[in-house]
């Protein structure tokens, strides 16, 4: 691109990795050689994502596409070995450090030049939205002095370069907001040979053809300003079948009028408004005298249009006139309501919804619909603006409906006020529909509204615009999976989507049933009818890459989310770039609060702006009863984007610290209220992150509840961790949600997070945490009858145990060996193991632990014929868990008794124990320990006699046995 003014970037603060024009690494004393090839793109690759793991997969599929050669990896490992070394030499210091999946390249921010490029925009379009154009336009000149040609010139990977497409974008709209910051400091003489260029690099791009028209007509080019509209208008008719939009057919009007007021921004200006439509032949009132002009402004139909499932018959009603309003489920009896498709007493509707969902087309069908029938006094309609960064004034507005009514230009008052009540005056006797695209917020849709009488008002935005009077509110969510395959199949073809439909639902899926995403895609295939389905959906696969796939024309999901985001204060754009480090489907009320370390009394506060900006949108309500959030997935990826590209390795890293705190804090205060403490349990380090106690206390009135339906996420978090390199929270955590896969039986889970985490803690030497997660495979194998591996997994971390001099890792290894020995009928062994662990627990004040010893080594004193002295040490653990609040320890003790009961031939007694112990692992959520004892009430029951009612429990128990996926060897795997 030319046109761009040096900026002044100092040599030494130059970045030395680049990639905005040839890739290159400075050296103290100019550029080093990056061998030709695989090096390059390789290197190019890892700076692209700066801070982010790149995984060798995804490189060997930049290097060799779907055919690589079997030393693939090998040679990838032989190329980052090569880079480092390279990069051992540039001016300022850069690593690629080794990851599981892959590798990362750090460096001190702005290093390089493409982040420091993302990084200087984002600081001038926060400048401008201060008012300090001057300091912006610096930002923006010094930012386009990075560029020193095209992204990666030179390197020849069509892979990679189709990766690099969002930085020409990024480029191209910091050129335009320069020039529109410029125009606003009065500089359009200039801009005007400048803009002439870039218009001729980029001729179908509106909004540079609008800063043209403006820099001309205010340099006294009047007639140069309309030849470049003609010019502009003859291509897009000729190149892709439409006209001009608003802004562009706004501005023309201006410079016809004569009235573009040299304050104006660009785009719409002040004072200016579109001529009215040419008026059909047929309408014979609107050729024949001084009757009333009747506007005719709608934009055209969408006729591949789909309606959406967001409140379906809602939206049905405003598009029908049926005979339902928004959910209360009220009879609409006002005949004229109905029929004009507005809201309740004539007020204004209002569709809203995220980005993307199709709120201006909804609101377009829904006019078309009408407009003949309903309001045939005409139809106006306005852009708004409300998600750019120059809304359209109601000053603005009202003018040019004011001309679109037949108001001359010379009549129309300068006072907002005088205009407002000349526009209410002529709309008020009138059926006509105004509709409002992309309103900003109340007050710049309050003065639009008329007055009362037949004419209705239809109001798109992504706010709620809840402070609206009289609203009738209708949101327009995602499509249906019907619906959004039978979106695909009016653009591509009803026979291509047949012939491929499960590539179809694939494909749906991927874009989450997004309607502009879907409409992309569609666009997309209908261009290349050469492409499959199912090779869109290959194409949409790597999350990495899949915004550059969603766009097309003019249409972007980057595009769609980004005047929405923009629009937000900085401290909300960062917790929404940080949430999308979230690996959970829905995110926590608290979750913000450890992302920003924010402790406020409602954490949930923090997610407002985001849900109000349809950036979130509430999944449901936690145990606490506060919401749940949940991005959608095309969401959560544009903000992991802007995630790598705006925040260094330090902030993510603490943030990310932050959020795995939290949820061990969570776990760790579970725990503690199963147990009555921090008992029978290990703990490292690690920092914790603590939401409000009142909070808590809410969220964990039920803990073992709570533990179980956040699973997903405790587990996701314990791999996080281990993948981030958190060892200490890895390994805490994972030993922490034992006390969940005890009593719920998840024994996959259990082996999952201890084998990842384990991962962590041997990649990083951590011999405690080694020795924790050992301990806890082992008792895990001990509980699926695997005695070998058991033994030796318990028998290693004992070792380890004893070399860090951790008491309680001591104890909980023996007590499990001990368990061990006794199954294998060496009651010496265990007797001695038994006595060993009770001095280890009593070392560190364990009671919880101590108590389970007492119950389990029963067996041993029974074996000795030690009975009185068993019962003996039931009743003191007993003692020890109710004084506790211990329940599933009361009941696995009360079971023993009952056990022995049963043995004594006391059946009677040993069913009131058993049947008591049951109980408590209900109300306590243990399944595990009450199938156990519905296995023990049975055999009760048929030493009773009682043979059906028996059998009905032995069904019980097989059934929850089944329900819960218990392993079969797991039956006698019970502590006790």
């Amino acid at each position: 691109m030319v046109g761009e003014s040096p900026g002044a970037v100092p040599d030494g603060e130059r970045p030395c990795l680049t990639l905005l024009g040839p890739l290159q690494v400075r050296g103290p004393d100019g550029p080093l050689h990056v061998t030709p090839g695989r090096q390059q793109v390789i290197l190019a690759a890892l700076l692209l994502r700066a801070g982010q793991v790149v995984g060798t997969d995804h490189l060997v599929d930049l290097l060799w596409g779907d055919t690589p050669p079997k030393t693939a990896r090998a040679q990838v490992q032989i190329c980052v070995s090569r880079l480092r070394t390279l990069l051992g030499r540039a001016a300022r210091p850069a690593t690629i450090a080794t990851r599981p999946s892959g590798y990362v390249l750090t460096t001190e921010p702005g290093n390089v030049d493409a982040a420091l490029f993302t990084a200087l925009v984002a600081e001038a379009r926060r400048l401008g939205r201060e008012g300090r154009r001057e300091e912006a336009v610096t930002r923006l000149r010094t930012a386009a002095a990075l560029w020193q040609g095209d992204c990666l010139s030179g390197l020849d990977n069509h892979r990679l370069a189709h990766r690099t497409r969002h930085l020409d974008e990024e480029r191209l709209a910091a050129t335009e907001l320069r020039v529109q910051l410029e125009l606003e400091l009065d500089r359009h003489e200039d801009l005007a040979g400048e803009l002439e260029v870039l218009v001729g690099e980029h001729p179908l791009r509106e909004r540079l053809r609008g800063q043209l028209m403006t820099a001309l007509y205010r340099s006294g080019r009047r007639a140069d300003a309309l030849r470049t509209y003609r010019r502009g208008r003859d291509l897009l008719i000729r190149e892709l079948g439409l006209e001009p939009g608003a802004e562009l057919r706004g501005l023309e009007a201006a410079v016809l009028a004569d009235r573009l007021s040299p304050g104006a921004a660009p785009g719409i200006p002040a004072g200016s408004a579109a001529p009215p439509a040419p008026r059909p032949p047929d309408a014979a009132s609107d050729l024949s005298g001084p009757g009333p002009v009747v506007p005719r402004q709608l934009p055209a139909d969408v006729p591949d249009f789909v309606v959406g499932p967001g409140r379906p018959t809602e939206l049905e009603a405003v598009l029908t006139g049926g005979d339902r309003t928004a959910g209360d489920d009220r009879t609409v009896s006002d005949d004229r309501t109905a029929s004009h498709g507005t809201g309740r007493n004539g007020g204004p509707v209002v569709i809203t919804g995220r980005p993307g969902t199709g709120k201006s087309a909804t609101a377009v069908r829904l006019a078309h619909r009408l407009a003949a029938t309903a309001f045939p006094d005409g139809q106006l309609y306005c852009d708004l603006r409300g998600t750019t960064a120059s809304p359209a004034t109601p000053t603005e507005v009202l003018g040019r409906f004011l001309r679109a009514l037949g108001v001359p230009g010379e009549l129309i008052p300068e006072s907002p006020d005088e205009r407002a009540e000349s526009y209410r005056t002529r709309v008020a006797s009138r059926r006509i529909l105004v509709v409002l695209d992309d309103a900003a917020d109340e007050g710049q849709v309050l003065p639009l509204l008329p007055g009362g009488g037949p004419c209705r008002v239809l109001v798109t935005s992504r706010s709620g615009l809840t402070a609206l009077p009289g609203a009738h509110r209708v949101e327009v969510d995602l499509l249906d999976e019907e619906g959004a395959l039978e979106l695909l199949a009016r653009v591509v073809g009803r026979s291509r989507v047949d012939r491929e439909r499960p590539a179809a639902e694939a494909l749906v899926r991927t874009v989450g049933r997004l309607p502009l995403a879907l409409r992309i895609v569609a666009a997309r295939l209908a261009a290349r009818p050469h492409w499959t389905l199912a090779s869109m959906v290959h194409r949409l696969a790597d999350e990495r890459r899949r915004l550059d796939e969603l766009a097309h024309g003019g249409l972007t999901v980057r595009g769609s989310l980004s005047p929405t985001y923009d629009a937000l204060e900085e401290k909300d754009r960062r917790l929404l770039r940080l949430l999308s480090m979230a690996r959970t489907p829905t995110l926590p009320g608290w979750l913000a609060g450890a992302l920003a370390d924010d402790r406020r009394p409602c954490l949930t506060d923090l997610f407002d702006p985001l849900v109000g900006a349809g950036l979130l949108d509430v999944a449901g309500v936690d145990g606490a009863g506060d919401f749940q959030y949940r991005f959608h997935e095309l969401t959560r990826v544009y903000a992991g984007e802007l995630l790598a590209a705006q925040d260094g390795t330090g902030l993510r890293g603490a943030a990310l610290a932050r959020m795995a705190g939290g949820w061990l804090h969570l776990a760790q205060e579970a725990h503690r209220r199963v147990h009555g403490g921090d008992f029978a349990v290990l703990h490292g380090d690690a920092p914790r992150w603590s939401p409000p106690k009142p909070y808590v206390d809410r969220l964990l009135t039920d803990p073992v509840a709570w533990l179980d339906a956040e699973r997903g996420a405790l587990c996701r978090m314990v791999e996080h961790a281990a993948d981030e390199g958190l060892h200490d929270l890895s390994w805490d955590l994972a030993t922490t949600l034992v006390t969940l896969f005890e009593v719920r039986g998840h024994h996959d889970l259990w082996e999952r997070t201890h084998l990842r985490a384990l991962e962590a803690v041997t990649r990083a030497g951590n011999l405690r945490g080694t020795a924790a997660v050992r301990a806890g495979l082992g008792s895990l194998h001990l509980r699926r009858g695997q005695a070998a591996s058991a033994r030796n997994l318990l028998e290693s971390a004992l070792g380890l145990f004893l070399v860090c001099d951790d008491p309680r890792g001591r104890a909980l290894c023996r007590r499990d060996l001990a368990l061990l020995a006794r199954r294998e009928g060496d009651h010496a062994t265990a007797g001695q193991l038994y006595a060993r662990a009770m001095e280890d627990f009593a070392a560190c004040d364990d009671p919880v632990g101590r108590a389970d010893v007492l119950t389990q080594s029963t067996h041993v004193l029974l074996h000795e014929g030690r009975e009185d002295a068993a019962r003996r040490q039931l009743d003191e653990a007993s003692g020890i868990y109710a004084s506790l609040g211990h329940t599933i320890g009361r009941a696995r003790t009360l079971r023993r008794s009952g056990q022995l009961l049963l043995e004594r031939g006391d059946a009677e007694q040993a069913l009131a124990a058993l049947t008591e112990a049951l109980e408590m692992c209900r109300g306590s959520g243990d399944v595990v320990g009450a199938g156990h004892l519905l296995h023990d009430v049975g055999r009760a029951l048929t030493a009773l006699g009682r043979t059906r009612t028996a059998r009905e429990h032995h069904k019980r128990e097989h059934d929850e046995r089944d329900h819960h996926e218990r392993e079969p060897a797991a039956r006698g795997g019970s502590r006790t």
